[in-house]
């Protein structure tokens, strides 16, 4: 009898057919088309390149699942289990409701909002930047190409478009994928161990305040593990299945992973590798027309990457002086001058409950389960065809998740303990807990399992709550507590009839008040003074940040913040959100010239008063407000 073989998957025309449009797609979006023309590309087309993604992903879903939900239908109420049911939905509530919904890290999750207000108001790919209200309608004056993938924000824009648009469907999504990744987890968990393995897999991330953190955040880190885990089980079906429709939802679900964070490109390794093992145990290619279309389909991807040869502060380098460049392997564990990566992974998967968002527990059973979990992935490589499904593609994925941890560890800011970077553990923890689950048969004692769903449990009362609760890890990020405050003041002032001069614009714009940054503002100096003379705003407020001198208790504005000594302020609300800085928000009292106040109008000016000349007037004024606008 003859072995696994690819003669007959390569000699079927339709794997060269898919090998030429894969070979053309590449070459246009890395190669043909010109640089200067890449970014405008996406701009004017990513919207609807997403959209035709998500559609046939649906429609792939729905084909492979019809059979499924037509016999859960039949079987009626009486077949729910709803044990877990209540395990997932205990699981949810203790994740969402000790955390307050805000935007957690700022400039991912701000660049996000805003991308999806442009899909949403425009379809087209921009972060507004500036933006302001002309007679009565919000417009945006100005944005720029966000280098952070579309799939999230393309998700929130069809929230926008089904409810209206407010910066909080960005939370409202990630508390329904909160519970769709815990039942994910269960559904794996079922899978590899059985039913209450499942719930210890929920118990697990429900006791994980970062999760938390991120559930009730406006970033896309908790949509990148649902489709991580989507991915996984997906393959799993396609490996027991074998059939067309299996595999069209799985390729459709692994093509839109990557448009989550770039670096889950690195998954489309271990779904080739499941592709090419199912085609070699069946003696044929197994393809469908719909996935024929999957690598057109991400062109845009490739040339949306293309931000990072073309911007060089894509790569964040300014963030970390003395850094030249993004990867290396001495940044794993190298000089005390280099990061050390995996010193800071173990500060953060051990440290204090009260320093980090972490769950003991979770990082104790799981660093023990994935020694276990590697000599069984070598053990069984050898006999994977006898695996059952879900093991075969657990296997594979392993290569995913050790390849995903190996890139983290060799990024120049891969430290796991650091507020903004602590989120890129999550895949890696999905990846303990499936170890955890995938070890647990080897111990078929059913008390066994239920020792340790008692401890996670305990665990969640002892130190995930307490720890969530008290969320004090949220309060060194700095930028963070003041996205907070700056909601806080556009929320008491709901009228929305003024102007912010802000360095991080996006945030105002986003919530349609007129703004404009604060580099603008200072070479705009005569417009800001028309808009103060003619009344354009009821205010012009300026947010900024002061650093305290420990010694002198001298207060210095930030560079960044800093208009000029020609704009007078005076201050309206002002904090200290943390030692030694004052986060304030000041009114621009009037603008000067030297010596010369500029901003006032002049005393002897007649208003016009028949109804031609305030027509003329007006249309004057409105094409010169046109003009100006900040």
């Amino acid at each position: 009898m003859n072995g696994p073989s690819l003669s007959p998957v390569l000699s079927d025309r339709r794997v060269w057919l898919f090998s030429l449009i894969a070979v053309f797609s590449a070459a246009v979006g890395f190669y043909l088309v010109p640089d200067r023309l890449a970014l405008p590309i996406v701009t004017d087309t990513g919207y609807w390149f997403v959209l035709a993604a998500f559609v046939l992903f649906v429609r792939s879903l729905w084909r492979a699942y019809r059979e499924d939900l037509v016999r859960a239908r039949d079987a009626g109420l009486r077949a729910v289990d709803w044990g877990t049911v209540a395990v997932i939905g205990v699981g949810g509530l203790i994740l969402l409701v000790h955390e307050s919904f805000g935007f957690k890290i700022v400039m991912d999750e701000l660049m996000l909002i805003g991308t999806s207000m442009n899909m949403h108001f425009t379809r087209t790919v921009l972060t507004p930047i500036r933006g302001g209200n002309v007679q009565g309608a919000f417009v945006i004056f100005e944005g720029m190409m966000d280098k952070r993938q579309l799939f999230f924000p393309f998700l929130v824009s069809i929230l926008h478009d089904l409810t209206g648009y407010r910066p909080e469907n960005a939370f409202v999504l990630n508390a329904v994928l909160t519970f769709i990744f815990l039942a994910l987890v269960n559904a794996i968990g079922r899978k590899l161990a059985g039913r209450t393995a499942g719930w210890l897999g929920v118990a697990l991330f429900a006791g994980l305040p970062l999760l938390g953190q991120n559930a009730t955040g406006g970033g896309f880190e908790l949509l990148n593990i649902v489709m991580i885990l989507a991915t996984l089980l997906l393959g799993a079906r396609f490996i027991e299945r074998r059939d067309e429709r299996s595999f069209t939802v799985f390729c459709y679900s692994a093509m839109l992973l990557t448009q989550v964070r770039y670096e889950s490109a690195i998954f489309l390794v271990p779904v080739a590798g499941i592709i090419l093992w199912v085609w070699c145990r069946e003696g044929r290619a197994i393809l469908s027309w719909p996935v024929m279309l999957v690598p057109l389909l991400m062109i845009h991807v490739a040339l949306h990457n293309r931000i990072f040869d073309l911007r060089a502060s894509a790569w964040q380098m300014q963030s970390k002086p003395g850094f030249t460049k993004p990867f290396s392997l001495a940044y794993v564990i190298g000089p005390p001058e280099t990061p050390n990566n995996l010193v800071h992974a173990l500060g953060f998967f051990f440290g204090h409950s009260t320093d980090q968002p972490n769950s003991f527990v979770l990082s104790a059973l799981g660093s023990v389960a994935l020694l276990f979990f590697l000599l069984l992935v070598a053990k069984r490589l050898r006999m994977l065809p006898a695996e059952p499904p879900i093991s075969v593609a657990t296997i594979f994925f392993t290569l995913g998740f050790a390849a995903q941890f190996g890139l983290m560890m060799c990024y120049f800011w891969g430290q796991f303990d650091d507020p903004i970077i602590r989120r890129l553990s999550l895949p890696t923890q999905l990846w303990m807990v499936i170890a955890v689950l995938y070890v647990l048969p080897q111990f078929p004692r059913p008390v066994v399992v239920r020792s340790l769903l008692a401890v996670v449990c305990l665990g969640i009362l002892a130190q995930g709550v307490p720890s969530m609760a008290a969320h004090a890890y949220n309060q060194e990020y700095l930028a963070g507590l003041e996205t907070a405050w700056r909601r806080q003041f556009i929320a008491d002032h709901p009228q929305k009839d003024y102007l912010i001069i802000d360095n991080d614009s996006i945030l105002e714009v986003a919530d349609q008040v007129s703004a404009t940054t604060t580099e603008a503002a200072r070479h705009r100096r005569e417009d800001l003074a028309f808009f103060m003379r003619t009344h354009t705003f009821s205010d012009i407020f300026v947010f900024q940040r002061y650093t305290v001198d420990p010694d002198t208790g001298k207060m210095t504005v930030r560079p960044d913040d800093d208009l000029g000594p020609d704009y007078v302020l005076e201050p309206v609300r002002s904090e200290r959100l943390m030692t030694l800085t004052q986060t304030r928000m000041s009114r621009l009292v009037e603008i000067k010239d030297g010596p010369k106040v500029i901003s006032t109008p002049p005393p002897d000016h007649d208003v016009p008063k028949d109804r031609a000349s305030i027509d003329k007037a007006r249309q004057a004024y409105l094409e010169n407000f046109l003009k100006r606008l900040p």
